[in-house]
């Protein structure tokens, strides 16, 4: 099992620093995400001031086209030397349109056909197959070779999707090489809800979950002291609240018996009270979602939640772990997973 940390940084100048205190602390590898910065550029630093393998985790494909996704992702593949993977994911309706100004329709269908053209895409530049892409909502026919990159070390790259609900979870079964988990699921939700539809989408591309990447993106509630503990668990708190109040990702809440969370928060989000939003979450939802204790504590839940499905395992906390808190947590895997 790999384990990978989000980058975390506001200020691109911090990247350098930040992945040398991620390779010390024994992380493999780090991610962005699609939020105030876009995820693709700081990579690039990542990749240049660590040996760490770099990836999105998410970027928003339906505010991109397949070209200029499979652009960036196969030149970081090449600069990285063969460390990146792509990481995609949909986003919802209003963010597509009303803030990436992009169509939306179909996501699920939408989002196998813009996989299927990305591997259409780099097969033509990494063993120069024809393009002849077609489908209902992309179409690739035209790589003159002066526009043709050309082979990447390494290959083309891995593509992860990420999803909650059914369908995008199986999609992801179906088309991806991997799934990033959503950091808002349960252990429940996982094994009644994402485990199930994600086997029927491997079934249909005749694969099984040995043959699969499962990126498990997880909050992680944890301190070195009582004020490092309290803070984790006040910004978690906000990011659940956050999570839960968006309609497609119901399907969590319902897994554990609280539906009616979902539009009770969302009516907050919608008369701007969010600062009321984090009151509702309880401190056994939060342990539900979270995985909540000491750093020992952390590393041997982790280790019985996700160690049989995971291939990667990420901090997907809302604020960076202090580094001997983050080391602490991975040696703590590391001997339980080899206790040699």
């Amino acid at each position: 099992m790999k384990i990978d940390s989000g980058l975390l940084v506001t200020d691109m100048k911090q990247i350098p620093a930040r992945v040398r205190e991620l390779e010390e602390a024994g992380f493999d590898g780090c991610f962005t995400f699609e939020g105030p910065h876009e995820p693709f550029m700081p990579l690039v630093l990542a990749a240049e001031h660590s040996k760490l393998e770099v990836g999105t985790g998410l970027a928003i494909a339906f505010a991109r086209t397949p070209m200029t996704v499979a652009h960036l992702a196969h030149d970081l593949q090449q600069f990285s030397g063969g460390r990146f993977w792509l990481g995609l994911g949909s986003q919802i309706k209003p963010h597509i349109e009303a803030r990436f100004s992009m169509p939306w329709s179909k996501p699920v269908t939408r989002m196998k056909e813009f996989v299927r053209a990305l591997r259409a895409i780099f097969a033509n530049w990494n063993t120069n197959e024809r393009l002849d892409f077609r489908g209902e909502f992309y179409k690739h026919t035209l790589m003159p070779p002066v526009f043709s990159p050309g082979p990447a070390k390494g290959g083309a790259p891995p593509i992860y999707l990420g999803g909650v609900g059914p369908k995008m979870t199986e999609a992801a079964g179906e088309v991806a090489d991997g799934m990033v988990l959503h950091p808002f699921h349960t252990e429940r939700s996982l094994e009644e809800v994402m485990l199930p539809n994600l086997r029927k989408g491997l079934a249909a591309s005749e694969r099984q979950l040995s043959d699969f990447t499962l990126c498990a993106q997880v909050l992680l509630v944890t301190g070195n002291d009582e004020a490092e503990f309290e803070n984790a668990r006040a910004m978690t708190r906000n990011q659940i609240a956050f999570y839960a109040s968006t309609p497609a990702y119901r399907s969590v809440l319902e897994a554990e018996g609280c539906a009616d969370l979902q539009p009770e928060l969302r009516e907050l989000t919608k008369t701007g009270r969010w600062h009321e939003m984090a009151a509702l979450i309880d401190d056994e939802l939060l342990s539900r979602i979270a995985v909540v204790g000491t750093p020992g504590e952390v590393a041997e839940s982790l280790l019985a939640r996700y160690g049989s499905l995971a291939s990667r395992l990420a901090s997907a906390s809302p604020f960076p772990l202090s580094q001997e808190c983050a080391s602490e947590i991975i040696s703590g895997l590391r001997s339980r997973m080899d206790p040699a």
